[in-house]
């Protein structure tokens, strides 16, 4: 089995497995994340657990000022970050105020954010090094002692995940913990997670099961539930981690319609080619006319 050889013409390949199209045979079902923010407690055992099992650096833990966030967002040294995003909603009315204060007045959104494992993912198409491969499991990962820190990753990505990682040079985001994948276990962030509100296993029946989440919630009046990144054809073709939101995906800081990146790339090398091939019968005919005098 081999994953090598994808680089660019990754963005050209759509549809099927990702895993069996970067060339693994018999390869398992895809693996991935569902989020639901909506019993998220924002404990923050989802990034613990994963700075521990992946020896991922201490990140300053800065507090924003207005918000109880210490991480801000994902980057080389964060790879899962709870957002705490505080609304002004409308008081609830008496027959609703059984265990909110009657002018309470706001409540609070949080969600554990990841990298998106995409099925085209960008992010691979640009590596010149191949440090950035297509696991079995359909996840993408950057392989640290083949990374050069060249960056091109960095915005190629439509959600703003890979960051370089000063102290090696090196660009760093979730391996969705491979090393664990490969044990049979699950990813430590699903592990430590006591709500469950992080969910691990394989992608198609996990957007079942989301599916059949926002059914209930909206059956139980929670109709701004809305799932994010479970759709194949999304401009990425749909995310190995998703998400049931609560409210817009902007108001989480995620991208409201990501496109992968390098979407219009063959189409580009095709104008090139032919705008080349237009130069090359110029020249012939230019210079290849004879005297004509």
């Amino acid at each position: 089995m081999s994953a090598s050889g994808e680089g660019i013409l990754n963005v050209m390949m759509r549809g099927g497995d990702p895993a069996t199209e970067a060339g693994w045979e018999d390869a398992p079902p895809r693996m991935g994340f569902f989020t639901d923010t909506s019993i998220c407690i924002g404990c923050k055992a989802c990034e613990v657990a994963c700075k521990e099992w992946n020896e991922v650096p201490e990140d300053g833990l800065d507090w924003l000022g207005s918000s109880h966030d210490n991480t801000r967002h994902l980057g080389a040294d964060t790879w899962r970050h709870v957002a705490f995003v505080e609304q002004r909603v409308a008081a609830p009315r008496e027959d609703e105020q059984i265990g909110r204060g009657a002018d309470e007045g706001f409540r609070w959104l949080m969600a554990s954010d990841v990298c998106k494992h995409c099925t085209h993912a960008a992010c691979l198409d640009v590596c010149p090094t191949g440090a950035i491969f297509r696991t079995e499991f359909g996840t993408v990962v950057v392989q640290d002692d083949i990374c050069n820190g060249c960056g091109y990753c960095v915005p190629a990505c439509p959600y703003g995940v890979l960051d370089k990682r000063e102290s090696d040079g090196g660009i760093h985001k979730c391996t969705l913990c491979y090393d664990r994948l490969g044990a049979g276990q699950e990813p430590a962030c699903a592990k430590a997670c006591p709500t469950e509100s992080i969910q691990f296993g394989p992608l198609e029946e996990l957007r079942e099961r989301a599916a059949g989440r926002v059914e209930l919630l909206h059956e139980a009046g929670v109709t701004e539930a809305r799932l994010y990144g479970e759709d194949p054809a999304d401009g990425v073709g749909g995310d190995g981690a998703f998400f049931l939101l609560l409210d817009e995906p902007e108001v989480y800081g995620m991208p409201p319609d990501p496109v992968v990146t390098t979407r219009d790339l063959p189409a580009m090398w095709n104008r090139v080619a032919v705008a080349a091939g237009a130069l090359l019968v110029g020249a012939a005919l230019c210079f290849g006319g004879g005297d004509r005098s």
